[in-house]
């Protein structure tokens, strides 16, 4: 991969929030402390339902006297943005759409772009820079000189650094927080203040009940033996172990109990999915023997 590469995330939107209540409007729905948010400072957040479960995860950043929310596309976009509808209440906000505006990933050196937001992925330094721009893809290439790469570059960097990817690899109303990835990584800050969910978050953290991680796994097919597709169960001694979730080329991201990823390693044999052999490749940015011992 050259020096510097942009990759259109083309499954993201933008949704804005304006007016003189956006700061405190967020602040009391999000898991992160929206007060940090300026020009070219992101962070990762993430909207829970009230009983603590994933909802949505996002960037939010400033653009002058606006907060940029970078997140999923679609259906997902339209979703949250009902839901953000929904508590607005007499909050002085007004939340918008950012129609066609492009949302790329820029590995390398942070790219000059004069016509739209460029702030460092908050999660991880390996995972570069993003770009908020009313600019296509193509556009910002030839301006910023720039090569165009493919979705498939940006999972090969994410992936094994254990990042989670919105729905594809956290399944709404359903996962929690501390499992992915989101205390290590900086999604939730702990002094901001209530934000709906927190109860359940932080009894998950301070009573030690994470169960599960989301993990980076390596497959190690047989003869002839296909990659496993995402939502293929994880198995260890015939018994459940989790699901794989994102995959891309060799590599993949899933769901894992810890008690079994523990038997797995005493035994010296490994998980399977879809007959293929996993391999735990857990980041260096993560301690598994703080959660081993409880789990």
């Amino acid at each position: 991969m050259t020096d510097n590469v942009l990759i259109p995330l083309t499954d993201r939107g933008v949704i804005s929030v304006g007016g003189p209540d956006r700061v405190d409007f967020l602040q009391g729905l999000v898991s992160n402390d929206v007060e940090q948010v300026r020009d070219g400072l992101a962070v990762w957040a993430a909207l829970l339902t009230p009983q603590g479960k994933f909802r949505h995860d996002f960037f939010l950043v400033a653009d002058g006297d606006t907060i940029l929310i970078d997140c999923e596309g679609g259906d997902r976009l339209m979703d949250l943005g009902r839901t953000l509808h929904k508590y607005k209440l007499r909050s002085d906000v007004v939340l918008g759409i950012s129609e066609g505006w492009s949302v790329l990933a820029a590995l390398g050196g942070a790219p000059a772009v004069d016509d739209g937001v460029v702030f460092a992925d908050p999660r991880h330094s390996e995972m570069g820079w993003r770009v908020l721009s009313p600019k296509s893809p193509e556009v910002l290439a030839d301006e910023t000189g720039c090569d165009l790469r493919s979705r498939a570059d940006y999972d090969a960097v994410r992936i094994p650094l254990g990042l989670p990817d919105g729905s594809r690899d956290m399944l709404p109303d359903k996962a929690i927080l501390l499992e992915n990835g989101f205390d290590e990584l900086s999604g939730v800050d702990w002094n901001k203040g209530c934000f709906m969910g927190q109860e359940l978050t932080a009894r998950t953290k301070y009573r030690g009940l994470v169960k599960k991680r989301l993990l980076p796994v390596r497959f190690i097919p047989g003869e002839g033996g296909e990659l496993p597709e995402p939502g293929t169960q994880v198995l260890f001694d015939d018994r459940d172990a989790g699901e794989i979730r994102s995959v891309t080329d060799g590599v993949g991201l899933a769901l894992l109990r810890l008690e079994a990823i523990e038997k797995a390693a005493v035994a010296g044999q490994p998980m399977t999915a879809g007959g293929i052999a996993v391999q735990v490749a857990a980041p260096a940015w993560l301690d598994l023997s703080r959660n081993a011992s409880r789990s």
